[in-house]
């Protein structure tokens, strides 16, 4: 049989590759690792292993075998079928199989994914590992609870590649341990062996999002992956793009921006929301129109921008025709956010029967951000007959030790209706849940520690 058709026979379905003796006896070593890597489904790549296995009647000196098992073993990575993970080691270990380093390494990265324990057991039983095995195992106990356990088999390890350094800086990064990351990261750089690649690079920018450094942060990334000629890929030019707009560095989010060849929809949208969080909404909207011109389509996030961006331009007819569009023209159901957009559009102006509308047409549950919106509307509008609709459903909601300023404007909204015994019965509520409202609080941050230096009333 020409090998054309052998590449096709790997792609046809199980019972005709294995169910008929002539195609069967026709069918290579290769091409049938090809079908199982290439099945349709994971079950369906464990049931073509199964009836290899069967065939080949305990022969296990092809290297083509391992290359099966490795495969059959991926589809073991998928939560519903991790039960038959123990019968598939059992078999390998019978053949022989878990000797080879990349079989071993993909039997682990299966435990590592559904059973930790059982993936330790392992580790420590594999008679040769490498660095990929290695790194496999500081994975898994870098998303458990003990990170000790983690960095200690990071110190132990012979050889460090660029994932193993990325793992456990990202590991601290990830659990707030910003210092302990960006130590390790020095450590890294003085080293001189390594050099960051633009993972490790998004890696430590997530990191410092919440900091008051990130914009030093993403000054500093972005020069060095300039001055060594890295490729500013999507997650890396998605990633600088955020941080210069959170940071409110426009013209740098643009400069990036601009020099991106193939820019995606993840580069819009993050052009989008930065441009519409810093008071820019005319300008996100003209960069969202422009986006459609260049035959990218929005995303849901795409959407929440474009909309926040109405919010803040007082856009209310341009706001409800994406709206539209999104459920229309994309057919995206609407999130919590895109609710919340709506609702904030509509009470900022004025137009709180058309903000209630919304609120009383969700599929999903109003949480307390929308209900507080559009009470606050209600307030600075002074119209209490709309907001008595939700006063009660919202104090059930709130919080004590969160929500302290929603009493107070539940409160002053009974006491704009006259409700005197309402406001009473809301005020002895704060007292005898000890209710306070919280102040609002300034940092700054100096050698990565966040210093508080003011407070507000």
């Amino acid at each position: 049989m020409p090998n054309l058709e052998l590449h096709r026979l790997a792609h046809v379905p199980l019972s005709h590759v294995f169910h008929r003796p002539s195609a069967a006896a026709a069918a290579s070593a290769s091409a049938s690792a090809s079908a199982i890597r290439t099945a349709s489904s994971p079950r369906e790549a464990l049931l073509l292993f199964k009836l290899r296995v069967r065939r080949r009647q305990g022969l296990h000196d092809d290297p083509f075998e391992t290359h099966a098992a490795v495969f059959a073993l991926k589809s073991c990575f998928h939560a519903p079928l991790a039960a038959l993970l123990p019968h598939l080691h059992a078999y390998l270990i019978k053949t022989n199989l878990c000797s080879h380093v990349y079989v071993a390494s993909a039997l682990l990265h299966a435990y590592a994914l559904s059973s930790p324990v059982g993936a330790r057991a392992l580790f420590d039983e594999i008679p040769h590992r490498n660095v990929v095995t290695e790194n496999t195992m500081l994975a898994c106990l870098a998303r458990g609870d003990d990170l000790s356990a983690a960095r200690t088999l990071f110190n132990a390890m012979p050889e460090k590649d660029i994932a193993t350094w990325s793992t456990m800086i990202g590991a601290y990064m990830e659990r707030g341990q910003r210092a302990i990351g960006l130590a390790l990261f020095r450590d890294m750089m003085s080293d001189g062996r390594l050099k960051p690649d633009p993972l490790m690079l998004v890696t430590l920018l997530s990191g410092c999002s919440s900091t008051g450094s990130l914009r030093l942060m993403g000054r500093s990334i972005h020069a060095y992956a300039e001055k060594h000629g890295l490729e500013i890929n999507v997650h890396l030019g998605t990633s600088l793009i955020a941080v210069y707009a959170k940071s409110g560095c426009l013209k740098s989010a643009f400069h990036v921006f601009e020099r991106i060849p193939e820019r995606n929809v993840m580069h819009w949208t993050a052009m989008i929301c930065g441009l519409a969080t810093h008071g820019h909404g005319n300008d996100a909207v003209a960069f969202f129109d422009k986006m459609r011109e260049a035959g990218v389509r929005p995303n849901e996030i795409t959407f929440t921008g474009v909309l926040n961006a109405c919010c803040h331009a007082g856009l209310i007819e341009e706001g409800r025709r994406y709206y539209v569009s999104m459920v229309e023209e994309f057919g995206y159901e609407p999130g919590i956010h895109h609710y919340g957009c709506m609702v904030d559009l509509f009470a900022k102006a004025g137009r709180l029967e058309d903000a209630y509308k919304i609120i009383e047409n969700m599929r999903a549950e109003p949480n307390i951000v929308i209900w507080t919106c559009f009470l606050a509307a209600c307030r600075k509008h002074k119209n209490f007959e709309i907001a008595k609709k939700g006063l009660e459903k919202v104090l059930s909601m709130a919080v004590p030790d969160e929500d302290g300023g929603v009493y107070t404007l539940i409160s002053d909204l009974y006491a704009l209706g006259g409700k005197w015994n309402d406001v009473e019965r809301v005020r002895r509520l704060m007292d005898e849940k000890f209710v306070k409202k919280r102040r609002g609080s300034s940092f700054i941050e100096v050698k990565e520690r966040r210093t508080l230096v003011a407070t507000m009333k």
